[in-house]
């Protein structure tokens, strides 16, 4: 009898016997023989070539120490037995002869969905009624039409005050004269940017207007492909890579007539503020990092050098320089917006949205960009319902009492409940579960050491400008060492904190937090619920600000008497109801009054 139960049960005593049983077999070219099989048996496990380096009890018990499980000496004897024939084979994909090749766009066979079962999400319709701008006149200083918000802009454009290719020099003229300062551009698009200005004009002249972003200068992350641009994801090894085709967000960009200027920098693969050509800057304080991943978006939509810009967010990358730089960061609702032709870092988690000077402003963008596409096997079909007048009165804004008293929480942050209060909107304390958030995490670097295996088993991942414990290269090499099963584990963990966040907004229509409190954070990406973070006040900071593990042989710099920075408050919303939150952003941000103000010498 061949059976998978008969081999469970005999496992012990046939593994241990292997080495003795060999010696008479009948030998081919030193491979043993396989017995005659029986007709009629099926397959057990166990049963192949054995495969991969020698292991011994003690290979196990040393491993046992990185995955945080014990066997007895028994135990470690039957394992070691019997890995090269029960798992290490099961390894030939990646360790055998490759016939199989995994090419970047191959996604996983299953995929995240937000949306718990038997759930709706979002509204049932599509409504965008833009604010009332004042017919302002145009400004005769560059740099006033440069900080203007794409609000203004439009209907300069619109109105023929002003034409795409002379805001385009205006943007052009400061990427080149503040790029030095900030490290923020990998890639000048200028003469592609005075084509498409010149085309958008003329498109306008001939009344063919396409909308608010018709004519407008924006840049995008250098993770998002550009047809016969180079795309570099900020890293050594893929400088010189030059895409064919446009990707989704770019190509529905370039149909809403917006003009590319500037591919713009991010932490090498998407971690942090530092990539090949350096280090970007925040343009609010020079000495110290812009934050990221989307560090070249950050800062340049802060210091005026674009009109908007598209970042991308896994963990914290729009949030954070968001935060920094002092602008608009919207993270959409995960699916929403199509990720087709964006490098990818984590399949599950990965959002593109928009980086921009103001709330309306970055709901012009989404508003743009929203919609699936067969190329990502995430994105779905969603509605987008946002009326930038409508009353905020009754909206019901949920936050957690003691996150507002702790670090990172600031006056700033505790003054925007007050204002949530003035402005007739009702705070609502709300709960979570004292859970192991940071115990989701194992997916994010699965996924991403996945995504990036070929480059950190070639060896290709030192060439990396970062090296130190908390980038890539050495995150990306322990991560091979993580359990599967704690993967599962972790996924499964998941879906329990959807349902504690569905009923979280099951209270509340919008939720107030400090942008940077590291549960939310981690929570909130995870379960894919968007994101607004703007700007609400200024502090004091005495020492310069960093995304990286401190390093005290390398000590931040320190101010006295302390610099004066931005801060910003994040909203979180119910799934693909960015309206609503962008709704509250919107009169927070009247409220607040603080946007229009610039960073100093820009």
């Amino acid at each position: 009898m061949n059976t998978r139960r008969q081999f469970l049960i005999t496992a012990p005593l046939g593994a241990l016997a292997a080495a003795v049983a060999c010696r008479n077999e009948p030998q081919t070219a030193g491979v043993p023989v396989p017995p005659p099989a029986t007709a009629g048996a099926p397959p057990t496990f166990g049963t192949g070539p054995v495969s991969g380096p020698v292991v011994s009890p003690t290979t196990f018990a040393e491993a046992e120490r990185l995955a945080q499980v014990t066997m007895t000496p028994a135990e470690r004897e039957l394992a070691a037995a019997s890995w090269r024939q029960s798992m290490a084979p099961l390894l030939e994909r990646r360790v055998g002869p490759r016939k199989v090749t995994l090419a970047p766009e191959m996604s996983p066979a299953t995929h995240w969905n937000p949306v718990l079962a038997g759930a709706s999400a979002g509204p049932a319709r599509d409504l965008f009624v833009r604010g009332r701008t004042d017919a302002e006149a145009l400004p005769a200083s560059d740099a006033d039409i440069a900080f203007a918000p794409v609000t203004q802009l439009s209907r300069w454009i619109e109105q023929k005050a002003l034409t795409s290719e002379r805001l385009t020099n205006i943007y052009l003229r400061r990427l080149e004269q503040f790029d030095p300062k900030l490290r923020c551009v990998i890639t000048l698009t200028k003469d592609f940017g005075l084509a498409r200005a010149r085309q958008a004009d003329a498109e306008i002249a001939a009344g063919k207007y396409r909308g608010p972003l018709h004519g407008i200068p924006y840049g995008v992350k250098d993770l998002l492909d550009t047809a016969g641009i180079a795309t570099t994801y900020g890293a050594e090894p893929f400088r010189n890579r030059v895409p064919s085709a446009d990707s989704a967000v770019v190509h529905r960009l370039n149909e809403a007539g917006a003009v590319l200027v500037a591919k713009l920098s991010l932490g090498a693969l998407a971690l942090n503020d530092i990539w090949f050509g350096g280090q970007t800057m925040n343009p609010w304080l020079l000495e110290e990092g812009a934050s990221g991943s989307s560090a070249g978006p950050g800062a340049a939509t802060a210091a005026g050098l674009v009109a908007f810009s598209i970042g991308s967010e896994t963990g914290g990358s729009i949030v954070s320089p968001a935060m920094r730089c002092g602008v608009t960061g919207l993270r959409p609702t995960f699916g929403r917006v199509p990720r087709t032709g964006a490098m990818t870092l984590c399949w599950s988690l990965d959002k593109l949205g928009p980086m921009t000077r103001g709330v309306e402003d970055a709901m012009l963008v989404l508003q743009a960009i929203s919609g699936p596409d067969t190329g990502d096997v995430s994105s779905v079909p969603s509605h987008l319902e946002f009326d930038a007048d409508a009353p905020v009165s009754g909206l019901r804004v949920g936050y957690f009492p003691a996150w507002m008293n702790e670090h990172p929480a600031t006056d700033v942050d505790r003054a925007a409940l007050e204002t949530v209060k003035r402005l007739g909107m009702i705070p609502a304390e709300v709960t979570l579960p004292d859970w192991p958030y940071t115990s989701l995490m194992p997916v994010l670097f699965s996924e991403a050491a996945a995504s990036f295996e070929d480059l950190t088993l070639s060896g290709d991942m030192n060439q990396l400008r970062a090296q130190v414990p908390d980038a890539w290269p050495n995150m990306f090499r322990l991560a091979r060492f993580l359990s599967a099963v704690d993967f599962v584990q972790a996924d499964r963990f998941r879906r329990r904190v959807a349902s504690e966040m569905a009923r979280v907004f099951s209270q509340v229509d919008v939720l107030l937090v400090p942008s940077l409190r590291d549960e939310m954070l981690t929570l909130s990406n995870f379960t894919g619920h968007p994101s607004l973070t703007l700007r609400a006040g200024f502090v004091n900071v005495s020492e310069a600000r960093s995304d990286w593990a401190p390093d005290p042989k390398n000590p931040l710099p320190t101010f006295a008497p302390p610099r004066r920075v931005p801060h910003g408050v994040t909203l979180l919303g119910r799934l693909f109801d960015e309206g609503t939150v962008a709704r509250a952003g919107l009169a927070m941000e009247r409220a607040f009054g603080v946007a229009g103000q610039r960073p100093p010498g820009f």
